[in-house]
């Protein structure tokens, strides 16, 4: 008799188990729905789009993260296709940062659709729209997405950065509010430095001609006219009005020198060049700017403080 209830029993002890045990792993997801999966060394995985944004997440995050950019030096993500590999990196990140404004033009779809899913975040989304610059291609339809070019603004995507590890990872909370308020330290160093240099360029000199109009916000936060040949995305086309109008812009203010872009082709702008020389005014390269890229890795221009100081230093020598 005590065999047979114990055989009838078994069953429901099974049962009783099985939704003990599911009820645990039920709690524990909810514990931990505010905090991201890490890797199998404990750090998070985060992919970034441009080295930009990588370098500020690297600063912030410290030894907690590790950190992969899409876009490497030269590479223009206006034009910027992912590869099948970049989908694995996307898939397997426990956070992705990207500019957002439509800077990855042909990534922004596959951006929304995996914010469904994992914590996507668009480092620029903090900016009041009073202070966005308005695309005058698209009719003031979209944002400039060239946002970093004011340091200010990097500023406050390293505010984002920060807020959006420390949601993902408490755990290191106060690491990550430590590395944020020292390296927004030095952006406000770098500010001011900016500020500075650019003001020593005498006025009438101070008027920076680039291959594509990627500097407007620091002009805007410089005091620093700002010309491009073609329009804020590569991605736009330029013809030999865009080309013959600049030449003679140069030849009538008597304009020195023009910049071309470590991720821009140099074609458009020496054909300015070239233009002018025929009208008997001389315009040289004033130097190499980093603007949708910075330099590579293991250079001072390979990070973002490095890349906006080495900016600052080419256009005041040039113009100065």
């Amino acid at each position: 008799m005590q065999t047979n209830l114990s055989v009838k029993k078994a069953p429901l002890r099974r049962l009783v188990m099985m939704v003990v045990v599911l009820s645990a792993a039920i709690a524990l997801s909810a514990c931990g729905s505010n905090e991201a999966k890490k890797g199998t060394e404990g750090k998070l995985n985060i992919v970034t789009t441009i080295g930009m944004i990588g370098d500020v997440t690297e600063q912030v995050g410290g030894d907690h993260v590790t950190v992969t950019s899409l876009m490497g030096p030269g590479v223009d993500p206006h034009l910027y296709k992912a590869s099948q590999g970049d989908m694995k990196k996307l898939d397997g990140a426990d956070i992705v940062f990207y500019n957002g404004l439509h800077l990855e033009g042909k990534m922004v779809d596959i951006l929304e659709k995996m914010s469904s899913h994992k914590k996507t975040v668009a480092v620029s989304k903090t900016i009041p729209e009073s202070e966005l610059l308005s695309d005058p291609v698209a009719g003031g339809n979209s944002h400039d997405p060239h946002i970093w070019f004011n340091v200010q603004n990097w500023m406050k995507a390293t505010e984002v950065i920060r807020d959006t590890l420390i949601e993902a990872d408490s755990a290191h909370a106060e690491d990550y509010r430590k590395n944020a308020e020292a390296y927004l330290l030095q952006l406000k160093e770098t500010d001011d430095y900016a500020r500075e240099q650019i003001g020593t360029i005498p006025d009438d000199r101070r008027i920076l001609v680039t291959a594509h109009d990627a500097f407007h916000y620091f002009g805007r936060a410089y005091n620093i006219q700002v010309m491009g040949l073609q329009g804020i995305s590569t991605a736009s086309e330029y013809g030999s009005k865009d080309v013959s109008d600049l030449r003679d812009y140069l030849v009538e203010h008597h304009i020195k020198a023009v910049f071309v872009e470590s991720s821009v082709s140099t074609k458009a702008i020496e054909a300015v060049i070239e233009g002018a020389k025929k009208k008997g005014h001389t315009v040289e390269i004033g130097g190499e700017l980093f603007s949708d890229a910075m330099g590579q890795p293991g250079t001072k221009e390979g990070t973002y403080i490095g890349m906006v100081r080495h900016n600052v230093d080419i256009i005041v020598k040039a113009l100065k």
